[in-house]
């Protein structure tokens, strides 16, 4: 069986639909290629996507023993957690809703296989 090592965020502050842009990036990668793009990536998601995979590399190297230079993630995805519901006033005394969106990301990294 193949080891793997995950990291979740959850309630992060940003909506899903503008974190998945982002982790549609780096699915698939190897983990220092998915660090360098992140960096380089000018979105609000990048810098706690580029936290909750530190986190998820940092787990495969403490709790199993992974190398850290065969690390490739796996799996990448964003649920949508619960929504902030606010109003703001519009014209001639009504309100009208806004949702204020927050996302689960969860990140799980692999060993690559040999061969």
């Amino acid at each position: 069986m193949q080891q793997e090592a995950k990291a979740i965020a959850r309630t992060v502050r940003i909506a899903p639909r503008k974190v998945r842009l982002v982790v549609d990036l780096i699915r698939g990668k190897q983990v220092g290629e998915a660090i360098a793009i992140l960096k380089h990536t000018p979105k609000a998601a990048s810098p706690v996507v580029e936290k909750v995979l530190k986190s998820a590399i940092a787990n495969a190297e403490h709790n199993y023993d992974l190398d850290v230079n065969n690390l490739v993630i796996s799996k990448v995805f964003v649920d949508e957690g619960a929504t902030l519901k606010r109003f703001r006033p519009r014209a001639q005394g009504r309100a009208s809703a806004i949702n204020k969106r927050t996302s689960h990301i969860t990140l799980v990294v692999s060993e690559k296989k040999e061969g």
